[in-house]
């Protein structure tokens, strides 16, 4: 099974996206989705008492749980990244960030997209993409469903990430640092502000 992973510069197109691939009939468990838990958006967290979870933290995001029913972003969970901080997380991806919040994973997000199977050239521009307060949404499949799901993608323009990498290049960055803060909610601003059309 391969992936196809792409970053959106808001939550809202991230949330559409996911919502047009629950549509075409892909499943929680072959999408994932990473974003910073400040999206610019409010965050709760609620601990459910409930036997099927044993009372264990759900975060969700307003921003992307708003209107959606029982896919992929009703499960959305609150993982804390060494150096990065909380980010949002679903899916397959989020089992292996989770390693990397426990620590065993090198190099936090950038490690954690490395091993679930992301080049270390592209791992290195969505980490910082997701640092910046992107929205990462990935799936995993074989075959023509991947060639579905690329597509579907593509629909939603999502980052250019070769060209968005030359852009951080441009501006002094030389890799993903583990160590750096996300961005700030007005930062995360400022930034989709130079990319706006």
């Amino acid at each position: 099974m391969t992936q196809v992973t792409h970053v959106y510069d808001d939550a809202s197109t991230a949330r559409e996206v996911i919502s047009a691939l629950e549509d075409a009939g892909f499943t929680s468990s072959e999408i994932s989705l990473v974003t910073q838990r400040g999206d610019g958006v409010k965050t709760t967290t609620a601990a459910d008492a409930d036997d099927d979870n044993d009372g264990a933290k759900t975060g969700a995001t307003i921003g992307l749980v708003a209107g959606t029913g029982a896919g992929l972003l009703a499960s959305l969970g609150v993982l804390a990244i060494p150096g990065i901080g909380p980010l949002v997380a679903a899916g397959v991806l989020a089992t292996t960030l989770a390693t990397a919040a426990a620590g065993t994973v090198t190099g936090g997000l950038l490690g954690a997209l490395v091993d679930y199977g992301v080049s270390p050239e592209h791992a290195e521009v969505y980490a910082e993409n997701v640092r910046r307060g992107g929205t990462l949404v990935s799936v995993r499949a074989d075959g023509e469903r991947l060639k579905e799901a690329e597509e579907i993608m593509q629909e939603y323009d999502p980052v250019d990430i070769g060209a968005r990498g030359e852009t951080y290049r441009k501006d002094g960055w030389t890799r993903y640092d583990p160590d750096a803060p996300g961005y700030s909610d007005s930062e995360i601003e400022e930034e989709r502000e130079r990319y706006r059309a």
